[in-house]
């Protein structure tokens, strides 16, 4: 139904936005690190968001070590600077949330 909204050229526009937005928020960067240092808070929710985009970034970090070269930026699965339980419960509540995980839950009950 989303679909049918969009043309193919409009998808495959927005497909690259979330790409480079979910680079720009991954774990190693500078804001990441900057983010983990401003308390629980914080952390929490860099926990949780970094959950989210869990599954994306798995398949990033895995291009990352099989091609060193082929992707410009270089990124983490989880913040070093994130430790703590804050952040290790914001990640496992992201990663249960994940829209890929709950897609596949979706479809396997239609």
């Amino acid at each position: 139904m989303m679909a049918a909204m969009f043309p193919p050229r409009a998808r495959t526009f927005l497909a690259l936005a979330a790409l480079l937005a979910l680079g720009a928020c991954a774990a190693g960067t500078a804001e990441s690190a900057h983010a983990a240092a401003g308390g629980d808070i914080s952390q929490f929710f860099l926990g949780l968001w970094h959950g989210i985009i869990a599954p994306v970034m798995l398949i990033v970090e895995v291009i990352n070590r099989l091609a060193p070269h082929l992707l410009p930026w270089q990124v983490r699965f989880f913040e070093a600077k994130g430790t703590g339980v804050v952040y290790d419960v914001g990640f496992y509540f992201g990663l249960i949330g994940s829209p890929l995980l709950i897609g596949s839950r979706v479809r396997r009950r239609g």
